[in-house]
């Protein structure tokens, strides 16, 4: 492989931890996998070693100063975030994975995490006992909820003199896993990817609508992990508080007419659609142009069904891959096996959503995926960051069946 030829550039965080000196190995390690490395320092790491050192190897200009003299890496933090295809701290200290945790911005590496859209591995290094402090451990599970991947620290001989867990992972371990989550930047890569997400909206008069509680997280997490294995992404979604990932084409609907509509003129372009909505099943028949007044209510409101977008777009499909969601209060297999046979789905996710704490309003989910033949098993409780992996690595090995 032709270093920076056929991978995405690394940026390489290194923090002010006495295992420093491994990052040199990390660097090589990555170069060796066909990397392009770039170096980004705190500025009480360059007290450890010298940035120079870490340029010598790399072949690029260490990054320490966010507001250095003679280049402007204030900006030079987002259009470099744009070529990065995995950002890797390692060392990371108790301080930097705080930082991150938290959103706090005050040095390059700090401000160069809040603006990358890739993978994000870290690998902590540090006492024992700042390792297993509770704060740390909360902070961890935070950068872990929100999709960041560890490699966790070995137990050894620590700086301090003393035996514990923190030991900085072997090089090769972290390097390894690095290589493995860029390898999945290219996986999807000239693929198109339709993804639906959201509520839709139907309206009973201007101002009251019938609804559910889907937050458009799950849709969100599905279209921005297909962006990070290299697809092209088209985005359906109702109304939601979630910004749209960055180079998804993003579509904006109210109703499920307006996501039929959208859907169906973008299916043809798509390679593989996941149909992760929450559309509402029912609108109104007759919806009032005025606000209906409480004098006027009727004594019943008459409703009728909303289009089977799925069922729909299924019927069309000529080649194309098509995963169905189901959020369901009870029998998950069999109505998830149900609809599989329905709706002539290649995959489906089903998850049960009277579980506390899981499902709609959640950023955490248990979900049930199943193939054509309706075999599969149950996740654990993950994060829907994590879950979004588990659903692409189940679709990618049903495409490479296919293919």
């Amino acid at each position: 492989m032709g270093r920076g030829e056929d991978m995405a550039k690394i940026a390489l965080g290194v923090t002010s931890s006495v295992s420093i000196y491994k990052a040199c190995e990390i660097v090589r390690g990555f170069q060796k996998g066909g990397g392009d490395v770039q170096v980004i320092m705190t500025q009480n790491a360059a007290k450890l070693v010298s940035p120079l050192l870490f340029t010598s190897l790399s072949g690029h200009k260490t990054i320490v100063d966010l507001f250095e003299d003679d280049h402007p890496w204030s900006v030079a933090h987002v259009s470099l975030a744009r070529e990065i295809g995995l950002l890797v701290a390692a060392p990371a200290t108790a301080n930097i994975i705080a930082k991150f945790a938290w959103g706090v911005a005050d040095d390059f590496l700090s401000t160069f995490y809040l603006t990358v859209e890739c993978p994000v591995l870290v690998a902590p290094a540090m006492n024992e006992a700042m390792y297993l402090h509770p704060q740390t451990q909360e902070n961890l599970a935070r950068l872990r909820a929100r999709g960041v991947e560890f490699i966790d620290p070995d137990k050894g001989y620590l700086a301090c003199k003393d035996e514990g867990w923190g030991r900085l992972a072997a090089p090769e371990r972290i390097v390894g896993r690095g290589l493995e989550l860029l390898g999945k930047t290219e996986s999807l890569k000239g693929k198109t990817a339709l993804v639906t997400a959201g509520p839709t909206r139907e309206f009973i008069d201007p101002v009251r609508f019938l609804s559910n509680r889907s937050s458009g997280k799950m849709g969100f997490e599905i279209a921005r992990e297909a962006l990070l294995r290299g697809a092209r992404v088209i985005l359906v979604s109702g109304p939601v508080n979630l910004v749209p990932p960055a180079r998804a084409e993003f579509i904006q609907v109210q109703s499920a007419e307006d996501m039929e509509k959208a859907v169906i003129k973008a299916f043809p372009k798509a390679d593989i659609v996941v149909m992760a909505a929450a559309v509402a099943d029912f609108a109104a028949a007759e919806p009032s142009l005025r606000k209906i007044k409480k004098l006027d209510l009727p004594e019943a409101l008459k409703i009728v069904p909303t289009p089977d977008i799925l069922k729909k777009i299924a019927a069309r499909k000529k080649g194309q891959m098509i995963v169905g969601f189901a959020a369901e209060t009870e029998n998950l297999r069999a109505h998830a096996l149900r609809k599989i046979k329905e709706k002539n789905l290649d995959l489906i996710v089903a998850n049960d959503v009277s579980e506390e704490g899981l499902g709609f309003d959640s950023d955490f989910n248990r979900a049930l995926i199943l193939n054509g033949r309706g075999q599969g098993r149950p996740t654990d409780k993950v994060s829907k960051r994590e879950l979004s992996r588990l659903i692409w690595d189940r679709i990618e090995e049903s495409l490479g069946k296919k293919s």
